[in-house]
């Protein structure tokens, strides 16, 4: 019975709740492809500080980010609780990007548990898209197109 009702009210979207450092960020569910332990990453030169190298994962090549960098967060720490989370883009293809720990699948409401974030549209540092309000707690929603571009 509450599962209809939430259906009525608007769309539900499923986040996968990371840790970074103490924050609590939700990626969309349907852009995750995979989720591996931390691995040996290769590093290449000459690549942009965030980008930390690239993994072999069956024999797909795959360039690894740490999205804590990328958005001016402290740098990783890598404990056992590290994972990478392997995405798929349309424009970017596939990226894996280093989280502290995966927590979590969560559901929500987009019309009544999301609240949308007002930025200035030529904001190149707009990572967030909104804030989910989830058991008395806060998620940042990650635009994972914004934080993959190139700046």
């Amino acid at each position: 019975m509450e599962e209809l009702k939430v259906m009525e009210e608007g769309t539900t979207t499923q986040y996968i709740v990371i840790r970074l450092g103490q924050e609590q960020f939700g990626i969309d569910i349907q852009y995750i492809d995979n989720i591996v332990r931390m691995q040996h990453i290769t590093r290449v030169p000459k690549l942009a500080p965030y980008l930390k190298g690239v993994i072999n994962l069956r024999g797909e090549v795959i360039p690894i980010m740490s999205i804590c960098l990328k958005m001016g967060l402290a740098p990783d720490e890598e404990s056992k609780a590290t994972r990478i989370i392997i995405v798929k883009l349309e424009q970017y293809g596939t990226i894996g990007m280093m989280v502290d720990e995966v927590k979590e699948v969560v559901t929500l409401n987009m019309a009544s548990q999301v609240e949308k974030m007002a930025y200035d549209k030529d904001d190149k540092n707009n990572f967030i898209l909104g804030v989910g309000k989830y058991e008395g707690g806060l998620i940042s929603l990650l635009d994972l197109n914004a934080v993959v571009q190139e700046k």
